[in-house]
């Protein structure tokens, strides 16, 4: 009876066995299922491949490291050093040289031909020689000729001083003569220091009307005159050798400052002297 028993008693403890352990299965599964959902409660999609700005933990660690890294190798501007006068030379010359080649092979030309081999280098060269007033300025051409002088209350002219600018709107010459005029009040400055002052001004891209101007303030702002008066004649070869194309055309533009603009009298004879 024992015998037969045996089986059934066997059957039902596997049975049981059997229901624990798929209690126990459940209870893992519902657990692992419950951690993946607080995981994903947790987790940050990254959207950086859809073109967006992300955020997630990944993308904000490799952020961290190259904003350190950049840190590192920024360094302060007083902690750099500065480059000589013959490097920044050097370095505007390998720029323009190369803009030079590219303005020959957009205009047709071959940069490589024998005649146009060393034509950018001398261009850039001229055009920083044409334009060599931009690193210069009154106050430095002056170099303290500046002298004390009481006794001279009468007109001081300098007339037919030459000029050569470039015009800013094209970039091609304008040429002429200048006549500068003023009254001493008490200080003379040195001949040579007023076309050196029309120097300064004229060596940059302009315009002829904020030309005459800059010279007439330059020379108000180093001797205080009581009267001072620019005029300035010139042939701009915009005109001439493109657009209208009027060789025989002058362009003739004045200013005056105190005595000269006050005072007909005075303004007359500064006119009749320039003009004789």
């Amino acid at each position: 009876m024992s015998s037969s028993l045996s089986p059934v008693v066997e059957l039902s403890s596997i049975s049981t066995l059997s229901t624990k352990t798929t209690d126990a299965d459940d209870n893992e599964v519902k657990t692992s299922t419950n951690d993946n959902v607080d995981d994903d409660d947790d987790y940050e999609v990254c959207v950086l491949s859809q073109g967006r700005i992300c955020i997630c933990d990944s993308c904000e660690e490799e952020r961290t490291k190259l904003e350190s890294r950049k840190k590192r190798k920024r360094m302060p501007e007083y902690c750099q050093p500065a480059k000589s006068d013959a490097e920044l030379e050097k370095d505007r010359l390998t720029k323009m040289t190369s803009a030079c080649k590219t303005i020959l092979k957009c205009i047709g030309e071959d940069p490589s031909r024998e005649g146009l081999l060393k034509t950018p280098e001398r261009w850039a060269k001229a055009l920083l020689f044409m334009t060599h007033g931009y690193s210069l300025s009154a106050e430095q051409v002056l170099n303290d000729a500046v002298f004390t002088e009481d006794s001279h209350k009468e007109i001081v002219v300098v007339k037919d001083i030459d000029i050569h600018s470039m015009c800013e709107h094209h970039m091609v010459p304008f040429t002429g003569r200048i006549h500068v005029g003023y009254i001493p009040n008490g200080k003379i400055i040195g001949l040579s220091k007023i076309a050196r002052i029309a120097e300064v001004f004229s060596r940059r891209l302009q315009v002829q009307e904020r030309l005459t101007r800059q010279i007439v303030d330059a020379i108000v702002d180093a001797v205080e005159p009581l009267g001072v008066g620019v005029v300035i004649e010139c042939s701009h070869f915009c005109m001439v050798m493109r657009g209208v194309q009027k060789v025989g055309a002058k362009t003739v533009t004045s200013c005056v400052r105190g005595c000269f603009e006050s005072n007909p009298k005075t303004r007359a004879e500064f006119f009749n002297i320039i003009n004789r």
